[in-house]
């Protein structure tokens, strides 16, 4: 059995893992109405690799409480697709409007998978956020504040790692949870009849308000198309 500790190369993982996020889709709460009930929405965006996503959601019209429920998937660039991915399922529900302010809470589940060479994770968490935003029936904009958690993994070691790292590591479930980030950031969009162009960036910093990942920065182009 070689004499490496365990540690560093876990943390290492865990780490490349969580860096893979691209969050939920941007809405322009004005143009919700029961002829379109309908969301699907495409996007790409920068943080730490390409990644882009694809999702649905329908509207349920509660009253001045308006609810949008669905779900998404998310992948990076690389050659092989489905070594990582992630998924989302949940609801945006739009709490408060004044005028054309409105503030609005998304709540969702999320499970994802990272494989490298030495390990394959796969999580399951949950995500919270609020958006407070200016909305217009052809354009919109806002400040969306949230944190995004993982709370417990699955480690799968491979052959690689057992033989050349460390023979008697143990695979399996693994908890406390394993991390989280706050992120903070702009949003909008100009509208069309059918169609939202959206657009977000914002900032990371992780969950002991200290310490940041090694690129802090996300970015998002989007595409919902309304039917």
């Amino acid at each position: 059995m070689k004499t490496i500790t365990l540690k560093p190369i876990i943390i290492l993982a865990v780490f490349s893992f969580f860096q893979n996020k691209i969050h939920a889709q941007v809405i322009n709460w004005e143009n919700g109405s029961k002829q379109n009930k309908h969301l699907l929405h495409a996007n790409a965006g920068a943080e730490y690799s390409l990644t882009a996503g694809l999702g649905y959601h329908r509207l349920i019209p509660v009253k001045k409480f308006p609810l949008w429920v669905g779900g998404e998937v998310s992948i990076p660039a690389g050659n092989k697709l489905s070594d990582d991915f992630k998924v989302r399922l949940g609801t945006q529900i739009r709490i408060a409007t004044f005028n054309h302010f409105q503030f609005s809470a998304r709540v969702q589940g999320i499970s994802r998978r990272y494989q490298n060479q030495s390990v394959t994770l796969f999580n399951f968490g949950s995500d919270f956020a609020s958006t407070l935003g200016y909305y217009q029936k052809h354009w919109f904009g806002g400040v969306e504040v949230g944190f995004e958690k993982a709370i417990v993994t699955h480690f799968k070691h491979s052959d690689w790692y057992k033989e050349n790292i460390y023979d008697n590591v143990q695979d399996g479930w693994y908890e406390p949870a394993t991390g989280g980030n706050f992120y903070y950031g702009l949003q909008g969009g100009y509208s069309m009849k059918k169609i939202d162009i959206t657009l977000k960036a914002g900032k990371f910093l992780q969950e002991d308000f200290k310490s940041q990942p090694l690129l802090p920065f996300y970015g998002q182009l989007g595409v919902n198309f309304r039917f």
